[in-house]
């Protein structure tokens, strides 16, 4: 049975119910084009402006499932319906993108493509710095985004992170095959692999009723994504410096996600200059924290980080 209402502190009940989506488009400093969708509060004017960055597997798409009788399934309608504008893009290489047949869609060239959206975002809405939630790689493209243009980013939420790379399962196994993922731009997904993505760390952390829809959703609009990450995430590690994130950051961190190990990450933590700085153990998740049973403790860790007070001394 899935979860469709949540009470909060701040709010009282709030039911997730579906909200219009917007098509936006922009180009990056290469002239390649780049897909943007936005939703917007239902209450105005809004808290905040969220920007979701998505992974190395898939496009944004996944963010916004729509499942009958699940409305929560949809991370935008989730946070629309919360007070948020929350804007969702795919990198070139992804989704509704351009897609160069040379393109790798390495960590670094994703900071362009940032750059190019979160312009767009400020001269389309006025919306001054932005809360971004990356996911995996898309935290390590946030992370260095708020490293190169802390002006740009208001809060960072880091889901799925991964510093060093040291101890780490997933990447162990991964590098097994990096004469693979440098030998092709690109590299084929189908159900097989996309389900794996929910269940290799833990075989019952997933929601059911979602595995489908997010495959599907995926599958829909892209078989192929590029190795870029991949790469950098086997053999590039660490791609962006702790300790020149200004931002006030989360490390959202799913207790069974073997993307990295608790040390890894803790160092990171520790790196971090800000003190507005928050670790959150999420119980029983894994890799894929918005499609898992609890994913309820991933949009309320990201929901309260992004809704603190301003600090008034800092000292």
């Amino acid at each position: 049975m899935n979860t469709v209402t949540t009470k909060e502190f701040t709010t009282g009940a709030v039911t997730t119910t579906r909200q219009p989506s917007t098509e936006h488009w922009t180009k990056n400093a290469a002239g390649q084009k780049i897909f943007m969708a936005e939703k917007k509060s239902v209450t105005q004017p809004p808290k905040g402006t969220i920007l979701l960055v998505h992974g190395s597997s898939m496009g944004s798409q996944g963010f916004d499932l729509d499942i009958p009788g699940d409305p929560d399934a949809s991370i935008l309608d989730w946070f629309a319906c919360r007070g948020y504008d929350i804007w969702r893009m795919d990198f070139v290489g992804y989704g509704r993108s351009d897609k160069p047949a040379d393109h790798l869609a390495t960590v670094a060239q994703g900071v362009p493509d940032l750059l190019a959206v979160t312009d767009y975002i400020e001269q389309t809405r006025k919306a001054g710095p932005l809360n971004l939630i990356g996911f995996s790689s898309g935290a390590l493209r946030a992370a260095l985004f708020a490293q190169k243009h802390p002006e740009r980013v208001k809060r960072l939420g880091l889901d799925a992170m991964v510093y060093t790379g040291k101890g780490s399962p997933t990447l162990i196994k991964r590098a097994q095959k990096i004469a693979e993922w440098k030998s092709s731009v690109t590299r084929k997904i189908d159900p097989e692999f996309l389900l794996s993505t929910m269940t290799r760390d833990h075989s019952e952390t997933a929601m059911e009723s979602r595995k489908k829809p997010y495959i599907d959703a995926i599958l829909a609009i892209e078989t192929t994504v590029p190795n870029g990450t991949y790469i950098d995430m086997c053999e590039n590690l660490p791609v962006c410096d702790p300790k020149e994130i200004k931002a006030p950051t989360v490390i959202l961190r799913g207790q069974h996600d073997g993307i990295a190990t608790d040390e890894d990450l803790l160092e990171f933590f520790k790196l971090l200059p800000n003190p507005d700085k928050e670790f959150v153990m999420m119980p029983g998740i894994a890799h894929a924290a918005a499609t898992s049973k609890n994913y309820l403790r991933f949009y309320d860790a990201a929901y309260t980080f992004f809704s603190r007070p301003e600090v008034v001394f800092k000292g």
